[in-house]
């Protein structure tokens, strides 16, 4: 990380200690949505349902939801109050509970699971828009690829650590004859207290460069509430970014109902075992660490649009290899085909955001890119799920159904422009200072 990558004034270090928020919050990602406490809730605590794996989506749908409902007034009320810091320490609080609340998850234990996993996964995105919007503050403008790639496959790796120590757990219990009602609720202390210890450096040394608004002009809500409405009313200045974030619903809406249900899938469809989907998820946040940190420097040098389209058929190849897989050597293939799509568009996604967004709103627009992003965690996953409950639970027919979504964001993206779009943000940012 040079100088030259970084915005003026900011030093490496927070660079680093944002990066860390991304390697903190990973660890619930990757323990408790994608590896161990999906398909746990599916086999245990749902006790293998006709409707389980709806009942999975459909609570990661409502938490969605209220993110969708709130992002955006979060996101306009942080930048009127510079309050990016303190909304991210609230819900940095909150993911860190829920997942520790999930311990209680048993067997049977319905409604305690599914309170525990809407408010954990709340909290979870809300934070991760909050960070998402420091980044155009932190990197030159001509970096963000870079800087935000550098995060997500630090990402990776907080993923892994909290994989590896979860993995080592289970297997030191699965020795001692324990079950997973026994070892997975242990497995949620342990994401939840690494998750609070590695974003410790985030809130020592990453600075709010904000500063806030008159509060005589914008008094708490009502102005959070008149911001957003404003950039409603401008949206029509901003025709690359309504088409980016059209786009988005859809090639998330794979993305999420992947990382939803990898780990079902693999035990559903592949016959895997726990230790056997954790070693997995394993290799592929290798391959995603791999994929956002060199996809940083070639989106910078092709172009966001150009990096997003590779990725977009690497998951149409992806989701056939898995689709036609019978046994694990071509599912491992393709998974790891979807770690280094995963990181690479994850990476560029964001940085794209930021390139389109008003300089002057950037906690605004990621807030809406939140919206998007959340509107996708409910459209993929969901009809992932209700697919494999209308067919009686094939799982196969569910995954070809969710390549069709990145076939539909890959043409609605060849219509974006980021360099007209980039230009039309900064016009309107100086109508707005």
């Amino acid at each position: 990380m040079t100088s030259k990558t970084l915005a003026e004034g900011v030093t490496r270090r927070e660079v680093w200690a944002w990066a860390m928020y991304d390697f903190a919050n990973s660890g619930y990602t990757t323990v408790v949505i994608t590896a161990i406490f999906n398909a746990y809730f599916v086999s245990v605590v749902a006790g293998n349902a006709p409707w389980a794996t709806f009942a999975w989506t459909l609570a990661l749908s409502v938490s969605y939801l209220l993110i969708m409902l709130t992002a955006p007034l979060i996101g306009a009320h942080a930048d009127a109050r510079a309050a990016k810091k303190r909304w991210l320490a609230l819900t940095t609080i909150g993911c860190v509970l829920g997942t520790a609340g999930l311990m209680f998850a048993g067997p049977g234990a319905l409604a305690v699971s599914v309170i525990f996993l809407v408010f954990s996964n709340f909290c979870f995105g809300s934070g991760e828009n909050l960070i998402a919007a420091f980044l155009p503050e932190l990197a030159d403008s001509e970096a963000l690829g870079k800087v935000s790639g550098f995060g997500w496959s630090l990402g990776y790796l907080g993923g892994l650590a909290s994989l590896g120590a979860c993995l080592a757990y289970v297997t030191w219990a699965q020795g001692q004859g324990q079950g997973a009602a026994d070892f997975v609720p242990v497995t949620m202390l342990i994401t939840a207290a690494l998750f609070a210890l590695a974003s410790l450096p985030t809130f020592l040394f990453l600075r709010e460069r904000a500063k806030p608004l008159p509060a005589d002009t914008l008094p708490g809500l009502g102005a959070a509430i008149e911001r957003l409405r404003e950039t409603l009313h401008h949206a029509r200045q901003f025709p690359d970014m309504r088409r980016f974030m059209l786009c988005i619903v859809f090639y998330q809406a794979g993305i999420q109902a992947v990382i939803a249900l990898a780990a079902i899938y693999a035990e559903q469809a592949m016959g895997f075992q726990t230790a056997d989907t954790i070693k997995l998820i394993f290799l592929v946040n290798i391959t995603a660490a791999i994929g956002a940190f060199a996809f940083g420097y070639v989106q910078d040098r092709v172009g966001h649009v150009r990096a997003i389209a590779a990725t977009l058929v690497g998951w149409i190849v992806m989701v056939l290899l898995a689709w036609k897989a019978e046994g694990p050597a071509l599912f491992w293939i393709a998974a790891n085909i979807a770690g280094l799509c995963l990181g690479a568009s994850q990476s560029a996604g964001r940085a794209l955001v930021g390139v389109l967004a008003p300089p002057a709103r950037h906690a605004e627009f990621f807030g809406l890119w939140g919206l998007a992003v959340k509107l996708s965690s409910i459209l993929g996953p969901l009809t992932y799920g209700a697919v494999t409950w209308i067919s009686g639970g094939d799982h196969r027919l569910a995954i070809l159904v969710t390549g069709s979504f990145f076939v539909i964001g890959l043409i609605i993206l060849r219509g974006v422009d980021a360099e007209r779009g980039r230009r039309a943000a900064n016009a309107a940012d100086s109508g707005w200072r």
